[in-house]
């Protein structure tokens, strides 16, 4: 049964977006007794980490892998409160096989730490002092996360969670707060050191949305330790829809309602806090103001000042503005016969092809396939999805966007077929999307995926709060700390639920004494 901590005329939360982030924050919202209506304009729900299905063929449409479901893990921790069962899941192991350019063996990024430093050691050879370091980072922040600090802290409670996480060994990280990757490479002498720093572009380019020399160290160290036990990479069964389909049931369980194909094109203030917000039925066009006391918003920190539109804070928008341009995705689905797939296939690769310090534009791919029986193909078959990241402004300006798009697609499949066999034999089934697909389907500004690259100036204590400047509004997903990903997206979520219910038990506590 839903836990009772809010009285009904006060308890009325609209969740302007179902991907994991707001579906988990409305699924808690609804069990600790809030009223609570999530509205999505998308098919299904799970944004970015949803699925479509194509002649037997399940694809996952960007999110393919899951961190957290581990014992005292986000997603653990989440659905032991929801008391519902985890999907069934297997470990990524070697988490991802990386092949750099003109190289045919990988480097496989092994779930065991012991043999992934045996590999490190091998791979880079000189760079241990350098891993250990990240190692012991990873370590203290790992443990200070764990312990629910707010970031960045917004109001007193903020601040008094945030010190309660802090203990004698997160002080070691402080010396680096401010540091890049980039700045550690050089201190341990490995600043020329192209094969081991081109490594690290392709793995960071994929969590925090730059390269090795504009990553903050304190997020890499997480970012490339999390995929070792006891923590760890998963595949889910299924696809990664059953993470949003049980977060639904769970939400309309405990009395929540869902509506999909329901676009939110404005929220309304009233003296500097929400109190509605215009929705549209897209089935029918109609259109009407949804009463609220509270908005928690599931979207891009752009899209949130879209939504706020005039009402939107002046500082707070010009802060948005001055952010640099996220980065688009161009993403290859194909259904093929089993037989396309080489023996002993790793659930998750990385190709880069030619490098001259990007990443982007084609010139990697990040692929994902799937395994015999996991469901997502049917028996003989196989799921293969491969993404580059792109410009994103690029598709919108070009004078032949289906020219472009075949093009990107062409020059796709020939190099994914420099490792699997890919011809009209093998060769089912395929698709692709663009920047325009994923703004048309998830509505986030011009297409763009991952959150706010991790940069120092917007990581953890530097990047936008979950609290915005517009009491009872809230910021939930990848625009947050600790960023984008399932987990990062479900732990800003946790965040934001832990605040309002602490504004409410504030608010009763007044109002008694009174």
């Amino acid at each position: 049964m839903p836990r009772q901590v809010a009285d009904e005329k006060s308890s009325r939360v609209v969740v302007i977006g179902a991907g994991i982030g707001g579906l988990t924050a409305a699924a808690l919202l609804a069990h600790r007794g809030y009223q609570v209506l999530v509205l999505d304009q998308a098919l299904v729900p799970g944004g970015c980490a949803s699925t479509f299905k194509r002649q037997g063929f399940t694809f996952d449409v960007g999110a393919t892998q899951v961190a957290g479901l581990e014992p005292g893990g986000i997603h653990h921790r989440i659905f032991s409160e929801l008391e519902i069962d985890l999907p069934d899941a297997t470990p990524c192991d070697p988490a991802c096989a990386v092949y750099l350019p003109g190289e045919t063996e990988p480097i496989s990024v092994w779930r065991d730490p012991q043999k992934w430093q045996a590999e490190r050691e091998r791979q880079f050879p000189g760079s241990a002092p350098f891993w250990q370091l990240l190692a012991d980072l990873f370590k203290y922040s790992w443990a200070f996360q764990m312990r629910d600090p707010v970031l960045p802290p917004r109001s007193v409670w903020d601040l008094w969670q945030l010190t309660k996480a802090v203990r004698p060994d997160t002080l070691m990280t402080l010396p680096h707060t401010f540091s890049t990757v980039g700045d550690a490479l050089r201190g341990y002498g490995l600043g020329n050191n192209q094969r081991l720093r081109t490594f690290l572009d392709l793995q960071l380019k994929l969590y925090s949305q730059v390269t090795a020399e504009e990553t903050a160290l304190l997020y890499a160290a997480t970012a490339l330790g999390v995929s070792q036990e006891p923590h760890g990479l998963f595949h889910l069964q299924g696809s990664m829809q059953v993470l949003s389909d049980r977060l639904v049931s769970a939400l309309e369980r405990d009395r929540g309602k869902l509506l999909m194909r329901h676009t939110v094109e404005k929220i309304h203030l009233a003296a500097g806090k929400p109190t509605g917000v215009t929705i549209r039925n897209q089935k029918t066009d109609e259109s009407w103001i949804e009463p609220t006391d509270r908005v928690v918003a599931n979207v891009t920190v752009q899209n949130l000042m879209q939504l706020l539109d005039e009402d939107a804070p002046k500082n707070y928008q010009r802060r948005v503005d001055k952010l640099p341009l996220s980065s688009g995705a161009f993403v290859v689905y194909l259904g093929v016969d089993q037989s396309a797939i080489p023996a002993n296939c790793p659930p998750h690769l990385q190709f880069l092809y030619d490098y001259d310090g990007a990443i982007g534009e084609n010139n990697s791919l990040f692929v994902s396939v799937s395994h015999p029986g996991d469901g997502r193909a049917p028996k003989g078959k196989a799921t293969i999805i491969a993404s580059s990241f792109t410009d994103s402004a690029m598709w919108w300006q070009c004078d032949d966007y289906e020219a472009l798009k075949q093009k990107y697609t062409e020059e796709a499949i020939a190099r994914l077929g420099q490792f699997f066999t890919l011809n009209n034999e093998t060769l089912i089934y395929q698709e692709a999307a663009t920047p325009r697909t994923f703004q048309h389907f998830t509505a986030r500004d011009q297409g763009a995926v991952g959150g706010i690259g991790q940069r120092v100036p917007t990581f953890g204590p530097f990047g936008f709060a979950n609290r915005t400047p517009i009491q009872d509004l809230w910021l939930v997903g990848d625009s947050t700390h600790p960023g984008e990903g399932t987990a990062g997206v479900s732990y800003s979520a946790l965040t934001v639920v832990r605040q309002i219910e602490q504004f409410e038990v504030s608010r009763s506590a007044f109002l008694k004494r009174f």
